[in-house]
């Protein structure tokens, strides 16, 4: 009967056969993965790891499962182990479905069609292993990354955490006994050694405990105040940290308490406070932190780490997972902040015994993530140098304990350093997923793969493509192409900038930008000989003919990382524009105009930076400004009174001329800012000087006795008691400096006409040949064969019988037969004609002079008076002084804003510490620095 409705029901029978082939395929499969693979680790000298110790294979053999391991003399266990346990030891590995290890594999010895589970750390789009992933898909690999094999609730069942923590405890300690050393102090951290020194962690345990029986007994020297450690997150890694830190007598603190213990904690114990997210997270709208959100939407919130915790560590151990969206601990701008030179008056100190120059010693980064929650470890440190010194004023990092910053420890492999324990650790979590990993077939369809699912979801890759977890990956690296806007094929170029302007000051900017090799400078101008000119000068730069009026300007600032803009100031809101547009930051050393100041809203809308007035005048006049009001401020004091000056003038053994002038930038410039109007405030009263008037202001000027100079104010000098912070002061002045003299010839020059802008027909450019001679009669309404005598007395008398004015109209050739070229108006005519005939000759230099006079009143009533001369000269057949003050700092700022010193948007100044205290710096490494001078006013007794 069965052999009648078997024939009647044919398609039964193909089940049933079908059912029956299926399980003997499944059958054979299975037996061919039960072949499990350890690979040798080769991703450097130091890593002894395994994922498997030799009693985890063992329990595998025991199960039936074969397991090679690739043969290694620098496993921390040796073959004999494994192979004691019933491994084989052979290097084909080729007879393994699955194939496991702890680091990388080198793409060479990826092999096809095979199932791989390592830390592949690709999940954030990592730039250095996205050619490891490429190579994943093209060869059909499933690829298992441990760091995503997570439980319900989201936490890693597989890590090496804990060994993670307890590695970089040991080595921060060591390093903080060298960094202390280097600072002139002996303390119980010196005898503490890298981790990888001691057989066990027991060993290290136990010179922690000694270190700790020291520190007990009052021998930490009391010069370098309570010592602060903080921990970020509670998982795995900061857990391991805490063990070995706990056999330090220690006490926990809540992150309330550190400014407290920061001034009074005892110096025979260590302080420890554990930070949690809620410590520092806050929502950027003002609401409360909730976990689930910031997992879903950290761009959402901010970190108040740096200013609410940092400032009281003097160790930050941190160990939290960083989303490429996450706000930073630290970025490199607040690390300007943190890590300013501070003096602690309750701390006693002595020559011999220094204070430390501020509390934060080191930073232990377990999480090593080059870039992410501490902005400035930008590569990993490795075992065989552990440490750097980052300086954050310099924004660089050297190999030294000794100098200026915060010694980083951020190895990214940390447990290799006690291999034995971390690879019995890691093991013993692995262990129970290897029967579902070895289950994986990289043949079969990924939807196919029945496992748990922390071993499923932690798949990267499978049959040539990301599974649906991981398909952002893709997306993470068209987004940081478009940011690191790879636009060319020269590997060694990591940086753009465009450069718009080919005159003055430009030479001495391109050439320290391009100090950096590393960086592409194209240099735009509409004139072909200023371009001929920087090519001579900088054969590096890229030059390209560019009239900023026409449509070729947005195509370019896409194609770069900045824009410089060298131009008149007229031209920067367009620029900006188009920058704001496309995204890109930009950087001038004009004054932000009101045009400017409008694109505020819509520079931060876009995020873009838009850096203004970092060159001389305005520039470096409000760096130091700046840095004397903040730390008079921080010291209690009140600014009372601010003035400062500044011009560009020939050296004085060039300065016999008429004008007693030379123009090392745009004459045009110079002399209209003779027909501005003013307005400051002197004694509490505000004074203003109408347009046309303000040569009638000049005032002599003593502050250089060896020099003749006279002032005259220098627009609104009032509107920046705001922008100082210095809303109080009685007094305010910004004015320009110029040798004597200068005043009385501009003078006589105006009443003559020959700054009226207007056109004036007997000066157009197609006009008829023209003398100043004849051009002057026709002023005169004289024809111009009149005796030159003659035209000299009407001259004369016109200017209020001024003989040192007529000698210099004289000697500028304002009364000769020569012809002029001919510009329109008067004023471009004498414009263009001062510029050629006051131009500096071959041997001739130029002078920077800058003077601010500061008076201070502290709380005590008493009142010091500063004084800042700077004094900067040209150099002979080289770069004008104002050359290089206006462009060296340009060049600066535009590093810093390449680099992520300056992160701040919208249209930005640089009256913040963070921006005005590297710039000083770095200008001083290039010659280009104030002198200060302080003395306390007449009758008023000292502190």
């Amino acid at each position: 009967m069965l052999h009648r409705i078997l024939c009647s029901q044919p398609k039964i029978i193909n089940h049933v056969l079908n059912q029956i082939q299926q399980s003997s395929n499944i059958q054979i499969r299975n037996q061919h993965q039960r072949v499990i693979a350890i690979r040798r680790e080769t991703i450097n000298v130091w890593e002894r790891r395994a994922p498997l110790s030799p009693r985890h294979v063992g329990r595998l053999v025991r199960k039936g499962i074969k397991v090679i391991v690739q043969p290694s003399n620098r496993r921390a266990y040796n073959m004999q182990e494994y192979a004691a346990r019933g491994a084989v030891i052979q290097e084909d590995l080729s007879e393994a479905s699955l194939v496991i290890g702890v680091k990388q594999v080198p793409i060479d010895n990826l092999m096809s069609g095979k199932s791989y589970a390592f830390f592949s750390h690709t999940i954030k789009a990592q730039e250095t292993n996205m050619p490891l992933l490429d190579a994943c898909l093209q060869k059909n690999i499933r690829l298992i990354d441990y760091e995503k094999m997570v439980d319900e609730n989201g936490q890693r069942v597989v890590a090496f955490g804990k060994y993670a923590g307890v590695s970089g405890m040991i080595n921060i300690l060591h390093g903080i006994g060298l960094r202390l050393l280097a600072l002139g102090h002996h303390t119980p951290f010196m005898h503490i050694g890298q981790s990888h020194n001691y057989r066990n962690t027991e060993m290290a345990r136990q010179a922690v405990r000694d270190a700790g029986y020291e520190i007990a007994l009052g021998r930490l020297p009391k010069s370098i105040g309570p010592l602060v450690f903080v921990f970020t997150g509670s998982g795995n890694v900061s857990q391991g940290a805490q063990e070995v830190f706990q056999e330090l007598p220690h006490e926990y603190i809540e992150p309330e308490h550190l400014p407290k213990i920061a001034r009074e904690g005892t110096g025979t114990k260590v302080y420890v406070c554990v930070v949690s997210r809620d410590d520092h997270y806050i929502r950027k709208d003002g609401g409360k932190f909730n976990a689930e959100e910031f997992e879903a939407h950290p761009e959402l919130y901010a970190s108040a780490f740096s200013h609410k915790i940092a400032p009281y560590a003097s160790v930050i151990v941190n160990g939290i997972y960083w989303a490429p969206n996450a706000p930073r601990l630290i970025s490199i701008p607040d690390a300007k902040i943190l890590l300013r030179p501070k003096d602690y008056p309750w701390i006693p100190s002595s020559p011999g015994c220094p204070q430390l120059p501020h509390r934060l010693l080191a930073i232990c980064d377990i999480s090593a993530d080059p870039g992410g929650s501490i902005e400035f470890m930008k590569e990993c440190t490795t075992i065989d140098q552990p440490f750097c010194l980052y300086d954050a004023e310099q924004n660089m990092e050297t190999d030294s304990f000794a100098g200026n910053g915060v010694l980083i420890c951020s190895i990214d492999n940390m447990p290799a350093q006690i291999p034995r324990e971390a690879t019995d650790f890691f093991g013993s979590l692995l262990l129970p997923y290897i029967p579902d990993m070895i289950m994986s077939d990289a043949l079969e369809p990924f939807e196919e793969y029945k496992a748990a699912a922390c071993v499923k979801n932690a798949v990267i890759a499978s049959n040539g493509s990301l599974t649906p977890n991981y398909q952002y990956i893709a997306e993470l690296r068209k987004q940081s192409k478009s940011n690191h806007k790879a636009k060319s094929v020269d590997k060694d170029i990591e940086k753009r900038v465009l450069l718009l302007g080919a005159g003055y000051v430009s030479p001495p900017a391109i050439e320290y930008l391009l100090r950096d090799k590393k960086l592409h400078v194209t240099v735009a101008s509409q004139f072909n000989d200023e371009l001929d000119m920087i090519a001579k000068e900088c054969p590096r730069a890229e030059t390209i003919v560019l009239d900023v009026d026409d449509q070729g300007l947005e195509s370019l600032i896409p194609a770069n990382d900045v824009v410089v803009s060298l131009l008149p100031y007229s031209y920067h809101p367009t620029v900006a524009e188009l920058c704001i547009k496309n995204k890109t930051n930009m950087v001038t050393a004009s004054y932000v105009s009101p045009a400017m100041q409008d694109l505020h809203k819509k520079a931060v809308e876009a995020g873009v930076t838009i850096l203004n007035e970092v060159g001389v005048d305005p520039g470096i006049d409000h760096m130091i400004a700046m840095q004397c009001f903040d730390e008079v401020k921080s010291d209690g004091g009140q600014i009372k009174s601010y003035i400062s000056w500044c011009g560009g003038l020939p050296a004085p053994e060039c300065s016999n001329v008429p004008l007693h002038y030379k123009f090392s930038w745009s004459p045009k410039g110079v002399l209209m800012n003779c027909l501005a109007g003013a307005k400051y405030k002197q004694d509490n009263k505000i004074l203003e000087v109408k347009e046309g008037e303000l040569l009638d202001s000049t005032m002599k000027l003593q502050f250089m006795p060896g020099f003749a100079l006279e002032g005259y104010p220098n627009r609104d000098s009032t509107s920046y008691a705001k922008a100082y912070g210095i809303d109080n002061v009685t007094t305010i002045l910004r004015g320009t400096i110029r040798y004597e003299g200068f005043s009385q010839v501009v003078k006589s020059l105006i009443s003559l006409g020959l700054f009226d802008m207007s056109q004036h027909s007997n000066l157009h450019p197609n006009g008829p040949e023209l003398s100043w001679k004849k051009f002057m009669c026709d002023l005169f309404g004289k024809s111009d064969d009149i005796l030159v005598d003659s035209l000299k007395d009407l001259v004369y008398h016109h200017i209020g019988k001024d003989d040192y004015s007529l000698s210099s109209i004289i000697e500028l050739g304002l009364l000769e037969d020569e012809p002029i070229d001919k510009k329109g108006s008067p004023f471009d005519t004498l414009s263009n004609y001062l510029a050629k005939r006051l131009a500096y000759g071959p041997q001739e230099r130029d002078m920077l002079l800058m003077h601010h006079d500061v008076q201070i009143q502290w709380p005590d009533l008493t009142r010091e008076r500063r004084q800042y001369n700077l004094v900067n000269y040209g150099d002979v057949n080289g770069y004008s002084a104002m050359a290089k003050t206006v462009g060296v700092p340009t060049a600066i700022a535009t590093k810093m804003v390449l680099d992520g010193e300056i992160q701040i948007t919208g249209i930005v100044r640089p009256f913040t510490l963070d921006i005005y205290q590297p710039m000083l710096s770095r200008l001083k490494q290039e010659g280009i620095y104030a002198i200060q001078n302080t003395a306390w006013l007449p009758g008023i007794q000292t502190r």
